[in-house]
This record gives structure tokens, sequence and C-alpha cells, in this order.
């Protein structure tokens, strides 16, 4: 299932070698419980913390001068208003030569993000990491839920391609879904087929910290147990070529215990940043 990398559309700014954080504080469109608002300032806490520095696994040093960045919070409006101007942020900067590293928030974001993504890098493949696939056609009466982010997505036609790993509560429903957009699900039992995907690029990240086990994560709104490991995600990380972009969302601080999954949040970022920075 492999094909040749795509490139940017015609006329984009090459990639200025800069990472930047876009914080997305928004958890109107989260189901069950609320506070995945307060992640990015926890993430934030968290990297700037003494008790680790800026330097990846690799002995990437994000802290060298111009290469990894913040471009801090938006202020969002609440509704379409707030799909509207994160699309608009993340064009902005996109079209400005950074590559993101956003910084959610619920994972409705994914949806703006990716409207910006998409047009840009023709081809795009999107690699999920979530408990759930997100593909409700609507959830609770609302179409713009965090469990219908990626319905949306496919529906649209922003990415070429969506695979799913780690996911451990696909429904009837959303198995029907998945079926319809074409969408490839690697359930968290078949960890082991991710080493034989093919994967080109450009690929996109979006990790949904439920993802992971709650004894790794706790701080999430919708703990699934049975999930992946911090290394598991680490390794996915590394694997996916081609990087441009990625999300990094559900963080819910009032759920937190002693801050772990913020700090798991932070490691995760810093991987990240190293992987876009490589060009």
């Amino acid at each position: 299932m492999s094909r040749p990398p795509a490139a940017p559309s015609a006329g984009a700014v090459p990639f200025a070698g800069r990472v930047e954080l876009l914080g997305l504080p928004t958890d109107e469109a989260a189901s069950f419980e609320r506070g995945a608002a307060g992640g990015p300032g926890a993430i934030r806490a968290a990297l700037a913390s003494p008790a680790s520095n800026q330097s990846t696994e690799d002995g990437l040093d994000l802290a060298t001068a111009g290469r990894f960045g913040d471009h801090g919070d938006l202020e969002l409006s609440g509704g379409e208003a707030t799909r509207r101007e994160i699309e608009s942020a993340v064009a902005a900067r996109l079209a400005a030569g950074s590559r993101l590293v956003c910084l959610g928030g619920d994972h409705s974001v994914a949806h703006p993000i990716l409207a910006a993504y998409g047009p840009r890098y023709p081809g795009l493949t999107v690699v999920l990491l979530d408990a759930h696939p997100d593909l409700y056609d609507s959830f609770e009466g609302d179409r713009h839920s965090h469990a219908c982010a990626f319905a949306r997505v496919m529906e649209q036609g922003l990415v070429e391609r969506l695979v799913q790993i780690g996911v451990r509560t696909l429904n009837d429903h959303q198995r029907r879904q998945a079926e319809r957009f074409g969408v490839e699900v690697v359930p968290r039992r078949r960890w082991s087929d991710l080493a034989r995907l093919e994967l080109a690029p450009p690929t996109y990240l979006s990790i949904d910290l439920d993802a992971l086990d709650p004894a790794f994560a706790p701080g999430v709104s919708h703990p699934q147990a049975g999930g992946l490991t911090t290394r598991e995600v680490l390794e996915a990380i590394w694997r996916v070529p081609g990087l441009v972009g990625a999300d990094l969302v559900e963080l819910n601080p009032r759920r937190d215990v002693g801050g772990i999954t913020a700090v798991l949040a932070a490691k995760l970022v810093k991987e990240l940043a190293g992987r876009l920075l490589e060009g």
C-alpha cells in the first residue's frame, strides 16, 4: 500500500526548520467529562520543569536557538467560530514555514487542524493513536463532538489514508463507518501488526492520551484499560516516516495523579518535535 512521497502543494512555503507548539484550550466538544481545556497549560508546565531538560532520546537539544518555539494558546470563541479560528491559525503557521505540535484540548480539534494540513500536503496519511476510533456520524446530537472528529475528516476528503492504532472500543456503528471510509484499524490486541504497516510520507500523527493504559496516563477523561505502554507510543512516533505535523490531546489535569500524565505528555512533545525537525 506504499506510494511515492507526496510534496507540499504548489506554492507552499518550504519547511523553515522550526517546530512550534500551538495550544488549543477547548473542551466544549467533549462528552462525559470536561477538563481537557487545561491540557496545554499542564504540558507547558511539565516541559519547563527543572526535573528534566529539552533533549530528545537521540540527543537532539531542542533548546538550540530558533528551532523549537511556542506560539502560545489561541483565544477561542466557541462553537463554529472555534473551528474556523483553529483552521486559520494552523494554516498561517504552516504558511510561515513552521511545523506544529498542537496541544489539546479535546480531540475535536483534529478536524480543523487537518482542514489546514490536508490541502497543503496532498496524499497525507494520518496515524491515530487512540482508544476510540472517533468515527461516530453524530454523538449525543453533536456532529462536531470529539467522538466524531475523524468522521468529519474522512467525509470531507481531507486526508488520503487514516490508520488507527490502539483502538479497543470499536462498536458496530463505528465499524461500519470505518468500512465506509476505508479506515485501517489496528486494535490494541494486534499491536504487532504495526511493524508490517507500509507508511509513506507525508504523515501526520494524532495522539489521544487515552491510547495509553491508565497505568501510564491516568489523567484523561475517558480511561480505557488494556492500552498502550509509554514505550510503545514512543516506538510509533519513531517509526512513522516523513512526519509533517502532530497533535497531542485529551490530557485532563483534573484527573491526573501527581502530574504523571503531564510529564508523559511533555516527553511525547519533545520526541515529536525531534522527529519534525528531521525535515
